[in-house]
C-alpha cells in the first residue's frame, strides 16, 4: 500500500478501520499526519461541552528510553529500536506503532524533572505538583478538575479513577468528597452500585436505618451534620438508580470496539473512561501498573505496550471520532522514568532527572517536542527542563483553572491550586 493510498483510506475511516491503517503503515515504515477533525463538527461540539480532564497513569515509573524517548545504538539505549511517528524527525519506541502514527494529536515533553525518586513520593508529586508535606495533604489535579468544573445534571462521581492503584489520588484539603470513586475492574457495572436483596428487602433496610439514624440524631444534630451522612446516602442511593450508571457498562459497545482497545482490565478501563468523558464526568484517571521494572527491564516494557499501545490509540482515535478530544485535556504519564544505566539484572533503576508524558486535546499546542535527555546518559539533568509544578499549572491552565487562585484549606490556610506558571508554549491559542 502506497503511502497515498493510505492516507486516503485514513481519510474516510472511522478510528476502528483506522487502526489497522495504522498499524499497517507502521510496518511499512510511513510516516503521516491524520487528517483534521472537520472543523465544523468539532467546534459544534468542542463549544458546547465544558471541559474535562483524563489521565493515563503509567505506574512505577515508565522508562523513557522503552517509550517516548528512545536512543538506539547509544551507551543508553539497551536494544530498544526506534520508529518514525507522525511528528516529521520525531521517534518513538518501535513497541508503540499506532501511538506512532498518532504523535501529532499530541505534545511530547522528554525533559520532566522531578525531586522524588520514591514511588509514593513521586506519584503524590507528578499528580498533585506538589512536594509531600507533612501538615497538608494536596488534592490531585483530578480532584482539583472535579471541584472547579461546573457538572449540571452529573448523577456519576465528577472524579472516577479506573484500575487498581497502589497510591491513589487524593482530594487532600479540598474534603474526601472530592477522593475518586475508585473502580478496581472496569468494565463491570460499576462498584457496589447493585444491591445485593430484592427491593422490598432493600425498602425494609432502608426503613430500619432511617428509625436508627434518627434515634441517634436525637440531642446530637450538630455532629451528625458534620458526619454528611444523610448527604452521603442520598447521594448513594440516587447514584444507584441513576440511568447515568450505563456509562460503566460495556454491554452496549460492540466486539469490534472492545477488541480495538484490548482485552485487559486497562483496555475496558479506556473505554470506560471514554463513555465517562461523553457522559459528562468532570475528571477521569486509568492506571497501568507494572512498569517498576528493576529487573528484565525490555521484556517487561515491551509486555505492556502490548497493552497500552493499542487501548492508548483507540481512545484517542474515539474521542477524536466523536468529537470530545476538543473538550479533554489528556495527559499520560508516570511518576519518574528509569536510568540511562542499565544494571545487572537487565533492568533500570529510579530516574527522575529527565523523564517523559504525552499531553492532547483541548488547549494544547500539539504537534511538538519539548526538551532532549542525553543519549551518552553522561549529563544528569535534560536540555529545556520541565519542572512538575509549572506542567501541573500547565495542564489546569488548559481546563480553563486559575491555577494561581488561593483556595483556604479547612483550618485556613491559603494555598494556590498550583505553585507552578504555566508553559505557554504548550498552550494552544484561542480558537
Amino acid at each position: 500500500m502506497s503511502s497515498i493510498h493510505l492516507r486516503r483510506s485514513l481519510h474516510g475511516a472511522r478510528f476502528g478501520d483506522r487502526r489497522s491503517l495504522l498499524v499497517a503503515a507502521a510496518s511499512l515504515g510511513i510516516s503521516f499526519t491524520l487528517p483534521a477533525l472537520p472543523a465544523r463538527a468539532a467546534r459544534r461540539r468542542g463549544a458546547e461541552r465544558p471541559r474535562s480532564l483524563l489521565v493515563i497513569w503509567l505506574a512505577g515509573g515508565p522508562s523513557q528510553l522503552e517509550t517516548f524517548d528512545p536512543h538506539p545504538g547509544s551507551p543508553s539505549g539497551g536494544p530498544t529500536r526506534a520508529i518514525d511517528t507522525a511528528i516529521p524527525g520525531v521517534q518513538i519506541a518501535a513497541d508503540y506503532p499506532i501511538v506512532a502514527a498518532l504523535l501529532d494529536r499530541f505534545a511530547l515533553v522528554r525533559s520532566l524533572v522531578s525531586k522524588e525518586g520514591d514511588h509514593e513520593r513521586g506519584q503524590y508529586t507528578v499528580k498533585t505538583g506538589y512536594r509531600p508535606d507533612p501538615n497538608l495533604i494536596h488534592p490531585a489535579l483530578g480532584a482539583i478538575a472535579a471541584h472547579e468544573l461546573p457538572a449540571p445534571g452529573l448523577e456519576l462521581p465528577r472524579f472516577i479513577s479506573l484500575g487498581a492503584a497502589e497510591f491513589p489520588s487524593r482530594g487532600g484539603y479540598l474534603g474526601t468528597e472530592f477522593d475518586p470513586y475508585r473502580v478496581f475492574a472496569p468494565g463491570q457495572k460499576g462498584q457496589n452500585l447493585v444491591p445485593h436483596v430484592d427491593a422490598d428487602r432493600q425498602a425494609r433496610r432502608l426503613g430500619a436505618l432511617d428509625v436508627l439514624s434518627r434515634s441517634f440524631e436525637a440531642g446530637r444534630s450538630e455532629m451528625v451534620r458534620r458526619t454528611y451522612h444523610d448527604r452521603t446516602l442520598r447521594e448513594a442511593l440516587g447514584l444507584m438508580s441513576s440511568e447515568q450508571l450505563a456509562a460503566f457498562d460495556l454491554d452496549g459497545e460492540s466486539e469490534s470496539v472492545k477488541a480495538l482497545y484490548g482485552d485487559s482490565d486497562f483496555g475496558r478501563g479506556c473505554l470506560v473512561a471514554r463513555r465517562l468523558i461523553e457522559a459528562g464526568v468532570r475528571s477521569v484517571e486509568v492506571t497501568l501498573s507494572g512498569f517498576d521494572t528493576h529487573a528484565r527491564n525490555f521484556a517487561g516494557h515491551s509486555a505492556q505496550a502490548k497493552l497500552l499501545d493499542p487501548a492508548l490509540g483507540a481512545l484517542v482515535g474515539d474521542l477524536a471520532d466523536r468529537h470530545l478530544l476538543e473538550s479533554t485535556v489528556l495527559v499520560v504519564m508516570g511518576e519518574f522514568g528509569r536510568t540511562p544505566s542499565i544494571n545487572p539484572l537487565d533492568g533500570r533503576d529510579h530516574w527522575p532527572h529527565g523523564f517523559s508524558c504525552l499531553l492532547g486535546g483541548a488547549g494544547i499546542a500539539v504537534g511538538q517536542v519539548i526538551g532532549a535527555t542525553d543519549p551518552d546518559g553522561i549529563a544528569k539533568m535534560p536540555s529545556d527542563p520541565v519542572e512538575i509544578p509549572d506542567l501541573s499549572a500547565t495542564v489546569l491552565a488548559a481546563l480553563g483553572i486559575d491555577f494561581a487562585r488561593e483556595v483556604a484549606t479547612p483550618v485556613g490556610r491559603p494555598m494556590k491550586l498550583s505553585s507552578g506558571n504555566a508553559i505557554g508554549r504548550l498552550l494552544a491559542g484561542p480558537g
